[in-house]
């Protein structure tokens, strides 16, 4: 939202007052006391407006500011889930201003003129933006009502990551984004998952910390800087240092909530029904069948809305005309075919449903001013929302998904959310505005932690469409309506990227697209793709998308794909442990692991699977990609072609490939199973070694996420030593592209095209080499 006309006028009807000095200061142990004024040292004035602060850290490395006009607010606000601790502050008086201290990072605040400048281990983050002398941070009145504003000054190349899953340009800068959660698709500024916090490559990140509409300026009002602004009389933001964005993303985790770990099963092949295809038992199974004959993989099988009757969603029941055996089919798909079983749900309960009359006279549905029941004919005819605040309606819908679960459900497409009205009435009296962007958080939570309670600790999985700050401790998310066209391919790896800049760890996306049916080309490419994210589903709107349906080769490449994917779990589930443990997510945009290489500040079109793996998916027919690899050397995963980083390459590929590079001082953990994603991971196992100039480390989980193996590589002057730890069988290491080894002891060495394996004595005994 802007409020001037260039740099000297205000819009029309907008009045301002900013801080331009600190009149008092209170030091206490947790917290500092500031006083300030709109006008200078030597002017007397009464009445106001005047801003209250105070600074106090809610975890170490984290400075927050809570300004206040009025403080007077009845308003109940909805309050994100955070971690939050009463953190000791160092305090420092020095002439005119002080210094205020958690961890490492500094906030130094002069008092006349005001300034606020932030610190991480005593470089320059950023400050408080200066307009005619007055630091902005400031009140104003408006013809639409007061609001708060912070200006925060970007450097020269400083660039603006994350604000939640968004479709448009990755780099941020020169945007306009306002977080309101909205159902857009993929292809508009509007979002399903609205996370008001962004990052920069200098190293920090910046979390507004209301649940209500919050309206960014991005170098679009004031050019170099962020604005954001909020309604009312107070505005509350933290500043995170971290020095590097992966950790401001451990810093900012902390404090909102580190990602769950998905089931290992969660990370397999999905296959739908799709949405508004017809379908029963004998439709599903002749997907399935189809898959085992043409000899794919299949782990998981989606029943998208039609499993129950139409106009009844959600009425949690299955639609009798369409499945006659219930038990029977799930015990059929799970034991027989070993599928994991997922249906669609939502929070809505359309009139028709017989579970309307009854969450309606028990109070459970949001409500009008006037005590009728909120209800629109938008998506169901006379829906009703349900009221999470209400802990009976907490409780009786999770009960009507337990039922579900007896049946062999294990988990559940959590779809919608975003559609939220603004004048209904909550239980708990909480502000409607405040809670449109925050009801997603307590839908997904209510499902999310039944299927905890149930199944048990990573063990609960959803696919979830909608967000807000802490939705990423109820994984997974996926990015909503896309086309069946390489742009909307391309603008859903945006919408992922910038997700996973929000805090969020894991994220999938419907292969080949939504709305439409794909072209054969676009179905190939996007399944490599598909199957080089975290997450994989084939799901579409209106057709289905079992792999025969669009030709031989794509079921090749479907196949291939995700055999591929199967033999690296042992790899990508030790990724998603780590993401679990520190917040740094699985799917990394290039930033993320090259902060200095100024090319990956910009790069939207490629990313990392883990720490060790580069993927650049093709947007083309034709198979033409361009991509960039940093500084280094590169193994192509798949040919073993080694390439030199540090520039850009163009290649072609056929539909069976895609650039897929091994990063140098990389040893990435391979199963023996290309049919599953819930193995023994430490059987059979085979680690990959590439490019080895200093030291290379693989950390292995099992599947369960239990530590299992962890093995070091190091070359000191052509001398290499592997060592290891924990518990393996027939382990085995493959030295890609290298074919002699002298002087080698603690292992038997087969020469192969890809490299010398070295079978790994029983006893798990140092291997040492020459190069």
């Amino acid at each position: 939202m802007k409020f001037t006309k260039g740099y000297w006028m205000n819009l029309p009807g907008v009045e301002n007052a900013d801080v331009v000095q600190i009149r008092e200061v209170k030091i206490y142990e947790d917290k500092v006391y500031l006083y300030a004024v709109p006008y200078p040292q030597d002017a007397r004035a009464m009445g106001g407006p005047v801003l209250e602060l105070f600074i106090s850290s809610p975890k170490a490395d984290i400075l927050r500011t809570q300004a206040f006009h009025f403080m007077g607010s009845a308003k109940k606000e909805p309050q994100f889930e955070l971690d939050m601790e009463a953190c000791p502050l160092t305090v420092e008086e020095f002439d005119g201003g002080l210094s205020i201290i958690s961890g490492k990072t500094e906030l130094r605040i002069t008092k006349n003129p005001a300034s606020f400048t932030y610190y991480y281990e005593g470089k320059k983050l950023t400050n408080v933006g200066d307009r005619f002398g007055h630091a902005m941070i400031s009140t104003l009145t408006t013809p639409e009502g007061p609001f708060m504003r912070v200006q925060m000054d970007l450097d020269i190349g400083e660039k603006v990551y994350g604000l939640g899953e968004r479709f448009t340009p990755f780099v941020k800068n020169g945007q306009v984004v306002d977080m309101w959660n909205e159902d857009g698709g993929t292809c508009t500024e509007i979002s399903y998952k609205n996370i008001p916090f962004y990052m920069t490559n200098k190293g920090y990140g910046l979390l507004v910390n209301t649940s209500g509409k919050v309206s960014y300026e991005i170098c679009s009002e004031a050019v170099t800087r962020v604005q954001f602004s909020v309604p009312g009389e107070k505005i509350d933001f933290m500043v995170i240092g971290g020095g590097d964005g992966k950790t401001v993303l451990q810093n900012y985790t902390a404090l909102t909530g580190r990602p769950a770990l998905p089931p290992a099963w969660s990370f397999g092949l999905w296959l739908t029904t799709s949405f508004t295809t017809s379908y029963d038992e004998k439709t599903v199974r002749s997907f399935v069948d189809g898959m085992a004959e043409r000899k794919i993989p299949l782990h998981v099988f989606h029943f998208d809305c039609y499993w129950m009757k139409e106009n009844e969603w959600c009425n949690f029941t299955w639609d009798e005309a369409m499945f006659d055996d219930v038990p029977g089919m799930l015990s059929r798909m799970k034991n027989e075919c070993g599928l994991k079983i997922c249906v669609w749900i939502n929070s809505y309960i359309g009139q028709k449903s017989p579970l309307f009359k009854e969450a309606m006279e028990k109070g459970y549905l949001l409500k009008r001013p006037n005590g009728d029941v909120w209800q629109w004919d938008l998506w169901q005819a006379g829906m009703g929302l349900v009221d999470f605040t209400n802990p009976d309606a907490w409780k009786w819908y999770q009960s009507k998904l337990r039922v579900l679960l007896d049946q062999g459900v294990d988990c559940f497409k959590t779809d919608f959310g975003e559609r939220i009205p603004t004048d209904a009435v909550y239980y708990d009296g909480s502000d409607p505005e405040l809670m449109h962007n925050y009801y997603t958080y307590l839908y997904n939570k209510c499902v999310f932690e039944l299927l905890e309670e149930y199944k048990g600790k990573n063990q609960a999985c959803l696919f979830a469409r909608s967000a807000t700050v802490g939705g990423q401790k109820f994984p997974v998310h996926w990015g909503g309506d896309c086309s069946s066209n390489y742009l909307s391919m391309s603008e859903s790896l945006r919408g992922g990227l910038s997700l996973c800049m929000s805090g969020f760890g894991f994220w999938s996306h419907d292969i080949s697209g939504f709305e439409g049916t794909a072209p054969a080309d676009v179905y190939k490419r996007w399944a490599a793709f598909g199957l080089l994210s975290t997450h994989s589903r084939l799901h579409g709107s209106n057709s289905y998308r079992v792999p025969w349906l669009f030709g031989d080769e794509a079921v090749d490449v479907v196949r291939k794909f995700t055999n591929l994917k199967c033999t690296l779990m042992p790899y990508l589930y030790s990724a998603a442990v780590e993401t679990h443990e520190t917040g740094v997510p699985t799917m990394r945009a290039m930033v993320l692991e090259f902060p200095d290489d100024i090319p990956c500040t910009d790069l939207d079109r490629q990313y990392m699977l883990g720490g060790s793996l580069l993927v650049a998916p093709v947007f083309t027919k034709s198979g033409d990609v361009d991509y960039y690899l940093p500084e280094g050397t590169w193994t192509n995963f798949l040919t073993g072609e080694v390439v030199e980083g540090g520039k850009w390459r163009h290649e072609v590929h056929d539909f069976m490939s895609l650039p897929l590079m091994a990063r140098e001082n990389s040893l990435i953990a391979v199963g023996a199973d290309d049919q599953k994603v819930e193995y023994d991971y430490g059987k059979d196992l085979t680690l990959h070694l590439f490019a080895l100039k200093d030291q290379a480390v693989a950390d292995v989980k099992d599947m369960h996420g239990n530590h299992l193996l962890k093995a070091c590589a190091k070359n000191v002057d052509g001398k290499v030593t592997l060592t290891f730890e924990g518990r393996a069988e027939n382990l085995k290491v493959l030295l890609r592209n290298i074919h002699t080894a002298q002087d080698l002891t603690g292992a038997e060495a087969e020469d192969t095209a890809q490299g010398l394996l070295l079978t790994v004595n029983a006893d798990l005994a140092p291997i040492a080499f020459t190069l």
